[in-house]
């Protein structure tokens, strides 16, 4: 088998590192967590259901955002917050997984999938879309949101959480691959995305059926979950 073009796992058992105003650390092999050691001098932001304890030295406020944020899981409206202050913090997304980090270069920027965000530095930019059309017939008819995050003017770090363990493959230009449309959690920005269906006929189905799937083409690199999960999302 040749292995150079498998997709390969990212680190599970302990993701550690530091960067702008913050040492972290990953623990935990099922439902892992992120702990942070600020400083103070660099904010991070996360989603504000995430939040699993911190040091009473740190507070907690809204973090400010352009536009409105029309996002919920399972009916629960998702809101961002931030830290102030230095201490200690931790988060845990209450589910299967596996938690990593991406660091950011100045300039740099990842396209997200809806729901795979922990927390990022708030040198990180933030934006999202929604991706309508013919995508609303892979995630139950709602579509789905893009999250893109950028590293600014001084870079920054991204953490993202992953249904069961993350791997990542590396495409080379023209290069295509096909992946389950809940697999799949994040993209750089130069790989392309399409929608494919290839039409089934067996017995096992009722004589017919679609094969649905995201066809990613290169430069760059996708992130990929080996738990796909299609996560609802409402207006």
């Amino acid at each position: 088998m040749h292995t150079e073009y498998l997709p390969k796992l990212l680190p599970v058992m302990v993701d550690e590192g530091q960067g702008p105003g913050v040492q972290f650390r990953t623990d935990g092999e099922l439902v892992p967590v992120l702990s942070m050691e600020l400083d103070g001098s660099m904010p991070v932001y996360f989603e504000h259901h995430i939040l699993l304890w911190k040091t009473p030295s740190i507070d907690v406020v809204m973090h400010p955002m352009q536009g409105a944020f029309k996002r919920a899981i399972a009916g629960m409206p998702i809101f961002m917050t931030e830290t102030r202050g230095a201490g200690q913090i931790a988060f845990s997304r209450d589910g299967v997984g596996h938690v990593f980090h991406l660091n950011l270069a100045p300039g740099q920027a990842v396209e997200v999938r809806e729901h795979q965000f922990l927390a990022a530095t708030a040198s990180v930019t933030y934006t999202f879309r929604r991706l309508r059309g013919v995508a609303n017939m892979l995630f139950g008819g709602t579509g789905i949101f893009i999250d893109t995050f950028g590293g600014g003017q001084y870079g920054g770090v991204l953490w993202l959480h992953g249904y069961g363990n993350v791997f990542e493959r590396v495409l080379g230009p023209g290069e295509t691959f096909d992946v389950e449309p809940g697999g799949w959690v994040y993209k750089d920005p130069g790989v392309g995305m399409e929608v494919k269906v290839m039409g089934l006929r067996s017995g096992m189905l009722g004589g017919s059926g679609n094969l649905v799937f995201n066809r990613f083409t290169g430069p760059g690199r996708i992130g990929i979950q080996s738990m796909y999960l299609h996560m609802p999302t409402e207006d």
